[in-house]
């Protein structure tokens, strides 16, 4: 037997921005709990990408950026109506929206090629933000499949 909904809890800000967003990104990235190395490897992620920008933008604008880029506005879920299998579009709720773009944006970042996580993170933050990359061609593969 199901027992309702989830509560969904207030993340605090993080210590250099001061939003609760980086602190969601910092838990999707981290591993095993290492939640101060998870923080170092975005901090360090966000200097390499404001130092490369070819901007005046930090890069927290940059990151900023790039989530906004790689967020869904609509996907597609299976339905079956009689003996066939239809894909139907629906909007994405806000929280989807933002669970959807950083969990791509963490894995194609992570399957991209570096030397360390925050070098492959700078890039992938980098790219987003122009609109390039493997994450926002992943949305836009979502978005074509719901037309």
């Amino acid at each position: 037997m199901r027992k309702g909904r989830v509560k969904i809890k207030d993340l605090q800000p993080d210590p250099r921005y001061g939003d609760p967003m980086v602190t969601r990104f910092v838990n999707s990235l981290m591993y095993s709990g290492k939640k101060s190395l998870a923080y170092k490897i975005f901090y360090d992620a966000c200097d390499l990408a404001g130092e490369r920008h070819d901007g005046e933008e930090t890069g927290y604008e940059i990151w900023k950026e790039a989530l906004n880029n790689v967020m869904p506005s609509v996907e597609v879920k299976s339905r079956r109506v009689g003996g066939s299998t239809f894909q139907i579009p629906i909007p994405v709720s806000s929280r989807r929206k933002v669970t959807l773009g950083v969990s791509w944006l963490i894995g194609f970042a992570r399957k991209r090629n570096g030397k360390t996580m925050a070098d492959k993170l700078a890039n992938e933050m980098i790219s987003a933000s122009k609109g390039e990359g493997a994450a926002v061609k992943k949305k836009e593969e979502v978005h074509r499949m719901a037309d």
